[in-house]
């Protein structure tokens, strides 16, 4: 018999703040974490978000006295450790961890790949530190591994592979990632515009996401997210350009809303990936309309964040459960006018709402296309 899994925490560590209340707070204020930082390396400033490295460093100082621990891995370990403390491990609790490129700003200098530099390692490194006993599991497909690492962890739990998970996520501002970025001429002059008709591009972001996930809630949790259906397809378009007729997206959503048994008009809100590059956001104009879902309001996230890479899908998948419980939406900042061929309901404002049920969307390199739907419980 399949079993019903929801996630009953959370908890993340931005730019805009080391917890979901002082993100929230920030979000709705419309304040932005990206800024014009100058990278002394590549004698060039860019857009980003980044955390604050001297706040950084008072908060785990505060909380933890190993130092051995890589700056990512401090970003992750402050976003985990408020999940453990409510919520026990037990011989049969995975952890999954989501990330693009981990540690890979210490291969810099390097004649030989750090131990560290490899996402197992520092996976294994992290579930040791708090004592899970199952092997971690990581996802690392791209910009969709976040929201990937959701339905891996439902599906290790129907499967009886594990009673319950801890998804962990992270990604940070590279050098290596941003030179990559800036080699394809896709990084934003400004702070970027989803969307929008004068969009030119993406900000890269850093930050930390975490969530608890089971099929056993206590019945005492604050809240309660069904994870209802997921999907994940590949529609092998190009190494690095999304589909021009949004296959993937499509296919994605499709099954994902199949699996949950809801139709395009009972979906409540989109959570989108909006990157604010130009081929990007046509292809999910495109996949929305062909999945006849263009009238459900939408936002994207990357002008608060930037893009987050493997931390995105769960960062925005916790802002979203966040808004169903306050019956608000957060606008997607930046948007005037749209620049899509096709129709989208886009949140020019914070809007007030009955959210119950939340579609998650990621898209990223090598054509992989992801979706979740979220149902509210309580």
């Amino acid at each position: 018999m399949k079993k019903d899994v929801y996630i009953t925490d959370y908890n993340c560590v931005t730019p805009l703040g080391f917890d979901v209340e002082n993100n929230w707070k920030a979000l709705v204020s419309g304040q932005s974490g990206v800024q014009e930082l100058y990278f002394e390396n590549m004698q060039k400033s860019f857009f980003v978000a980044k955390i604050d490295d001297k706040i950084l460093e008072e908060k785990f100082n505060k909380n933890f006295k190993n130092s051995v621990f890589s700056r990512l891995e401090k970003i992750l370990i402050l976003s985990l450790q408020p999940l453990i403390e409510q919520n026990k491990i037990s011989e049969k609790t995975a952890l999954i961890f989501s990330t693009t490129k981990g540690n890979i700003s210490l291969i810099k200098g390097q004649n030989e790949i750090p131990e560290n530099a490899y996402l197992g390692n520092s996976a294994q490194k992290i579930a040791d530190f708090f004592d899970f006993k199952i092997k971690p599991v990581v996802i690392s497909n791209a910009c969709v591994s976040g929201v990937m690492a959701i339905s891996v962890a439902k599906n290790m739990i129907s499967a009886g592979i594990c009673e319950d998970a801890f998804v962990l996520a992270g990604d940070e501002i590279s050098e290596f990632v941003l030179s990559g970025f800036n080699s394809f001429q896709a990084i934003s002059k400004a702070v970027c515009k989803p969307y929008d008709e004068n969009r030119d591009g993406i900000n890269l972001g850093e930050a930390a996401a975490s969530c608890f996930i089971t099929a056993n809630p206590s019945g005492n949790e604050n809240f309660s997210f069904k994870i209802s259906g997921g999907s994940a397809i590949n529609d092998a378009n190009h190494i690095s350009g999304p589909s021009r007729t949004g296959d993937g997206l499509f296919a994605s959503v499709e099954n994902a809303m199949k699996e949950a048994n809801v139709s395009s008009g009972q979906i409540d809100f989109i959570s989108a990936h909006g990157t604010a590059t130009v081929y990007n956001d046509e292809m999910e104009a495109i996949a929305f309309n062909r999945a006849n879902l263009q009238n459900i309001p939408l936002h994207s996230l990357k002008a608060f964040y930037g893009h987050t890479l493997g931390a995105s899908g769960l960062l925005e998948s916790i802002i979203s459960m966040e808004s169903a419980k306050r019956n608000l939406l957060i606008a997607s900042k930046n948007f005037e006018k749209s620049g899509v061929s096709q129709f989208l309901n886009i949140l020019k404002e914070n809007q007030a709402a009955k959210i119950n049920t939340i579609l998650k969307t990621a898209s990223g390199f090598g054509g992989c296309n992801a979706a979740i739907i979220l149902e509210k419980i309580n």
